[in-house]
């Protein structure tokens, strides 16, 4: 009865603490990350200056309007010797002297600069949006490839707990040809010897779960030791084929995407350098209001008001070669911008084509080591009814349990490595 009631309250402690472990799934952790993940929501921030940016009034298409206000005060010896041979001398003189007025400054013409610029924050906008994909991109792919990490690791564990299973079995059977004298003490030794051992393997795995988790809480910015379950298997989808993989290649890749961006405004940027060369056009007008109060001489009181209205008409003759250097430097850097953007072209291309290479071997890697899994199992399975029987040895059973786990590690790490390829070739098509 005591037993019985030991394994219900221990059930039960189970079961309360795996229902306190919330199922975290892949689109459950991406999403959260989506959310939190620091390096998004900075490269959020980028992209929305760029789009505070864009603004016709930053590209200098607009009015500029102030409004202007001066009053000076000052009190003052006067001493005066006229051409009429008239004299003045006035002491203590105070003088008070107010300006206010509104003024517009615009520039109408400026070799068409301000449209070429406004094209230009256009672009830097959408490089802004291109950049924000690009994170957003990578940090799902990082979150996935952490998921997966901490599946795979939960598998490995799944293996070694078998092999511990087993070999508790073998040493429960050695111990009972022990006691009837059937098998020799040093098979026993050997087989709880090999049982400690998988049991520090398993502490060892643990830790290495709990890491892997602390690394995934890390990439949703959240508690390093916020407590969560993932799934049991690593799920595979079907890819494009290579060609077709290939073709949407530059169409989607956010590198190629970011670099062509910059290429584009490089040469808008050389556009701008060009106007410097053209005449411009500027329109003022205002309205000012002046008056000057004077206690003592001959003009107590000066009252000027009323609107203004103006232009000016700016040809560049001769700018110390400033424009010329400008533009020398703007071809160049419009010319490396085209060889980074072919480059880039072939850097991405090789990924794509070594990441379709692993992607393939794994699958054919994948099926093979299925084939071996099983078979090392069927094969730990025979043995250990062999070993009942008393058909074989123990060193013929820890034999076949290290051949079944080495079988069964190389499995999962073909899984997961065929999962980082699939995460990969999706990411270097935008498609995550």
């Amino acid at each position: 009865m005591m037993r019985f009631c030991c394994l219900i309250i221990i059930s039960l402690m189970s079961l309360t603490y795996t229902r306190a472990q919330e199922l975290l799934t892949p689109d459950d952790a991406v999403s959260i990350g989506l959310k939190n993940n620091y390096d998004i929501l900075s490269a959020s921030n980028y992209s929305e200056i760029a789009r505070i940016n864009n603004t016709s009034g930053n590209a200098g298409m607009l009015p500029e309007v102030a409004v202007t206000s001066t009053d000076n005060y000052s009190v003052n010896h006067v001493d005066q010797k006229l051409s009429s041979g008239e004299s003045n001398n006035y002491s203590n003189s105070r003088a008070n002297s107010f300006n206010a007025g509104v003024e517009l400054n615009w520039t109408l013409f400026d070799g068409g600069k301000m449209f070429i610029t406004k094209n230009k924050l256009n672009e830097i906008q959408t490089l802004g949006e291109i950049e924000f994909r690009d994170q957003v991109l990578q940090t799902v792919f990082n979150i996935i490839v952490a998921y997966y990490e901490v599946v795979r690791e939960k598998q490995q564990l799944v293996s070694i707990n078998e092999a511990i299973s087993k070999n508790e079995d073998m040493v429960n059977i050695l111990k009972t040809s022990f006691g009837a004298g059937l098998a020799p003490k040093t098979n026993l030794l050997q087989a709880q010897i090999d049982l400690n051992v998988y049991r520090e393997t398993a502490i060892t795995q643990e830790t290495a779960i709990v890491a892997a988790k602390r690394i995934l809480n890390q990439l949703l910015s959240r508690d390093a030791n916020a407590q969560f379950e993932v799934i049991d298997s690593i799920p595979f989808e079907t890819l494009p084929d290579k060609e077709e993989l290939t073709r949407k290649l530059y169409e989607s890749n956010t590198s190629v995407l970011m670099v062509h961006k910059q290429v584009d405004i490089a040469n808008l940027g050389l556009k701008e350098y060009k106007t410097a060369l053209l005449p411009r056009v500027h329109f003022n007008a205002g309205y000012n209001f002046l008056q000057n109060d004077n206690s003592k001489g001959s003009m107590l009181m000066n009252q000027v008001y009323g609107p203004q209205i103006g232009g000016t008409l700016s040809i560049p003759l001769y700018q110390a070669g400033n424009a010329s250097r400008q533009i020398k430097t703007a071809r160049l850097q419009l010319e490396s911008a085209q060889y980074n953007l072919e480059s880039t072209k072939l850097q991405i291309n090789s990924e794509l084509q070594n990441t379709i290479t692993i992607y393939e071997n794994q699958q054919r890697l994948l099926e093979i080591e299925q084939s071996n899994t099983e078979l090392a199992r069927e094969n730990l399975n025979i043995t250990m009814e062999r070993l009942r029987l008393g058909q074989t040895t123990s060193l013929e059973l820890h034999q076949a349990q290290e051949n079944f786990v080495d079988s069964y590690t190389r499995l999962i790490n073909f899984e997961y490595y065929l999962k980082v390829a699939e995460t990969r070739l999706k990411k270097l098509l935008s498609g995550l």
